[in-house]
């Protein structure tokens, strides 16, 4: 039922493999469709460690594999490297393919939501307000540009390759790996950190923006600190594109008045 396959050896796949998967994961959303979402591009992943069974390209199981797996797959972008490193283990493993379908369709959602927690509401607004932070302390245009991009890829760069390795290694027992404090406890702990960002970040450039003559220093700080407060109260009820539009009619206003 279960060995290494050719190629692998205790959890670990040969360099050249191991970068070919890593580098198509930036890939991965492709192909996206409605019908597969990810599938597609998991299996073109995947594609590269499938060499490896029995058979080789020409092998049936290389063909069955790589079918089973270009189907309905959905997850994070970014931690779907732990779909791809899991699964390929399973097949080279030689774990029966019901179970390898099994397995494949309760790993997405705890995958999706994981993911967005920590990416899209922790990680991005941080990284925004890194730079939106080094704008009001003065930074030029590209230097702001920088720090953001900068920031933002270190993150989902080194969680594409963390996802990738740790998928391999754990296999069929990759919940462990979902248990890991950065997944568990990021969202929390980078959300905080991005909350008191904003509280320095925000009225630091909005002051930027007003100019030197018509700073209005006290007023940009209590509307951040009344905007926060509120936005404490009653940013569970608020959806984002009403949060978006409200704050963009703030400023609208403002400038006519002004």
């Amino acid at each position: 039922m279960t060995g290494n396959a050719t190629g692998s050896t205790g959890g670990t796949l040969p360099v050249g493999i191991w970068l070919r998967m890593y580098l198509r994961l930036f890939a991965v959303q492709g192909s996206w469709n409605y019908e597969s979402l990810l599938g597609n591009g998991i299996a073109f992943c995947m594609e590269p460690a499938l060499r490896l069974l029995p058979g080789g390209m020409q092998g049936s199981r290389y063909s069955e594999a790589l079918g089973r797996h270009a189907r309905y797959f959905n997850a994070h972008p970014y931690l779907a490297g732990v779909a791809v490193g899991a699964l390929t283990r399973a097949e080279l493993d030689g774990v029966a393919p019901a179970m390898i379908e099994r397995f494949r369709t309760a790993l997405g959602g705890p995958l999706g939501s994981v993911g967005d927690r920590l990416v899209w509401a922790s990680w991005l607004p941080l990284c925004s307000l890194l730079a939106l932070g080094a704008f009001g302390f003065g930074a030029r245009p590209l230097l702001v540009i920088a720090i953001f991009l900068g920031t933002y890829n270190l993150g989902h760069f080194s969680l594409r390759a963390w996802g990738l390795r740790v998928g391999f290694r754990k296999g069929l027992r990759v919940a462990d790996a979902l248990a890991h404090p950065v997944l568990r406890r990021g969202p929390q702990v980078v959300g905080s950190v991005a909350a008191l960002f904003a509280g320095a970040a925000i009225p630091l450039a909005a002051m930027r923006l007003i100019g030197d003559g018509r700073m209005l220093a006290a007023e940009i700080i209590l509307f951040a600190m009344l905007g926060g407060v509120l936005f404490a109260r009653f940013g569970g009820r608020l959806e984002g594109w009403r949060l978006s539009l409200g704050i963009l009619a703030l400023f609208v206003l403002f400038s006519v008045i002004r």
